[in-house]
């Protein structure tokens, strides 16, 4: 399905927000899960191809100017409205979907197909640990949104500075500590080290790890090894690699999962 460009918010240098509406959205299904994802396909900027676009009319299209999948998550949906709510991690003018959302204005046409999704905070447990970095964001913030009144959250989030920080709304009894890359040389060990370093109340709790693939390894290898994390209560994957292309780490990922699930 595809929609349209309906707003477009630069929330912190980091992040754009932008709003669906429109096109398709009418048929769209939504998922009760927090880190529900949609499958965008963005275009290159001289591709002939435009939105919509089916199977058929990339026949003979050469590979350099076909879409480019990227997952993205569904920050909110609107019922009300039919308004779908992506936010889009930006660094300068790099990958395809950074770009894309750079250089969005209302009208503009994403085609993507979803959602998918796994994971909502269990109302079984007595708290919850969400960590993460840009990349988790959205679905941090969408699973905080949908914490039940006075439930304690422990969020554990890293970003470039203080000017990255989000505003995170939530009923839930909250406390996030946020943690920066400025200045820091071994920017790989800042979440890994903070969460080692919790102190976590008492109690039952699942956990919620995405993020850059050595950290999200660590922390993981942290939880599962040292505090007795059981894998029925934790949704942890790495959603990106550091130094590698999506492309490259869509190649690598599946052999890094396996590798990971080694160390504990």
């Amino acid at each position: 399905m595809y929609a349209e460009v309906r707003s477009v918010e630069r929330l912190t240098p980091s992040m754009i927000r932008i709003v669906l509406s429109g096109g398709e959205l009418h048929a769209f299904e939504p998922s009760s899960a927090t880190d529900a994802y949609i499958n965008a396909r963005f275009l290159p900027l001289n591709s002939p191809i435009s939105v919509p676009f089916t199977d058929d009319d990339l026949d003979g299209v050469e590979a350099e100017l076909r879409p480019k999948p990227r997952r993205f998550t569904v920050r909110r949906w609107n019922a009300d409205t039919s308004e779908l709510t992506i936010d889009f991690v930006a660094h300068g003018d790099v990958g395809f979907a950074g770009s894309w959302a750079q250089r969005a204005k209302p009208g503009d046409r994403l085609q993507f197909s979803g959602p998918s999704g796994s994971y909502r905070p269990s109302i079984d447990v007595d708290w919850h640990l969400m960590v993460g970095d840009e990349s988790a964001l959205p679905a941090i913030g969408a699973a905080l949104e949908a914490i039940e009144p006075g439930r304690q959250v422990q969020v554990v989030a890293v970003v470039d500075d203080a000017g990255c920080e989000l505003d995170l709304p939530s009923r839930g009894d909250v406390s996030i500590t946020w943690l920066h890359r400025e200045g820091v040389d071994d920017i790989e060990a800042l979440l890994p080290d903070a969460v080692a370093a919790m102190t976590f109340p008492e109690g039952s709790f699942d956990v919620f790890v995405h993020g850059e693939a050595a950290e999200v390894r660590a922390v993981r290898k942290h939880l599962l090894a040292e505090r007795g994390v059981s894998s029925d209560r934790a949704s942890i994957s790495p959603y990106w690699r550091r130094t590698y292309t999506d492309e490259a780490w869509r190649e690598i990922k599946r052999d890094w999962v396996a590798d990971q699930a080694n160390d504990v």
